[in-house]
């Protein structure tokens, strides 16, 4: 495994990685923006999944623990569209699909494709 001094290991890192890092990236971003759109605790929750987020890719970057970051981040994810699904639509004031919105859809195909991706990895190295 290639290192620089910055602890990355891009050389090991497949096209598949890149779409799973795109992915996260993308979910992230739309954390953040939610986080200042809602406030509150809410907003804060927004701010806390950012991170994690956040800290997958750049466990993935840095080539700590792969597998494991794969295992741990399909729950998170898929966690990630259990609440979103639960907290607007069954007991929020949301209709689906029609209430979905932008922000929604971007998140939820990044994190469907996020799901994907970290399971196709985890496979190949079992």
């Amino acid at each position: 495994m290639a290192r620089t001094d910055a602890g990355v290991d891009v050389e090991s890192l497949t096209p598949l990685h890149w779409i799973g890092i795109l992915a996260a990236t993308v979910s992230g971003i739309v954390h953040v923006a939610l986080g200042f759109l809602v406030g509150g605790a809410l907003g804060v929750s927004f701010f806390f999944a950012t991170l994690g987020f956040g800290a997958g890719v750049t466990a993935i970057v840095s080539g700590y623990r792969r597998r494991l970051v794969y295992a741990l981040g399909i729950p998170f994810t898929a966690g990630q569209i259990v609440l979103w699904y639960l907290i607007n639509f069954v007991f929020g004031t949301y209709s689906f699909p029609a209430d979905v919105g932008v922000y929604g859809a971007v998140d939820k195909v990044a994190q469907v494709a996020l799901i994907a991706v970290l399971a196709v990895l985890l496979y190949r190295e079992s």
